[in-house]
């Protein structure tokens, strides 16, 4: 594949060959479902791994030994998917939003109404 960009900086078009490794041969899938298909991958990086580093500043994370990363990863995945669910589109605005009331807007986000609606349980 053939990729085209024109950093902003410089507005020079430059251009760069790319190799791409795939199960099906190029005589089974044209050029063009490839592009869409690795466009549709920098879509998913985009989306999800984008606002990790941006909003929580992922990369500048201390935790970096034994399960951390992955177990902060998947806290961030779950607070980044269940703000989408909800039907929000800022990330950074609804965690201000929520940081607000932080003791009852998350537990009223995923459907807990507050602590009175953990009465009786034991475990969460």
């Amino acid at each position: 594949m053939m990729r085209r960009r024109a950093p902003a900086k410089t507005g020079k078009m430059t251009r760069k060959t790319i190799y791409v490794i795939t199960e099906p041969t190029s005589q089974q899938v044209s050029a063009q479902r490839l592009g869409r298909l690795a466009r549709t991958q920098w879509g998913i990086e985009n989306r999800l791994h984008v606002v990790r580093d941006t909003t929580f500043a992922e990369d500048a994370s201390r935790f970096r030994t034994r399960h951390g990363p992955q177990n902060m990863a998947t806290l961030r995945n779950f607070a980044i998917n269940t703000l989408r669910g909800a039907g929000r589109r800022r990330i950074a605005a609804s965690l201000r939003h929520l940081s607000y009331h932080s003791h009852t807007r998350p537990l009223h986000l995923i459907g807990l109404s507050g602590p009175a609606d953990l009465q009786g349980h034991t475990t969460l």
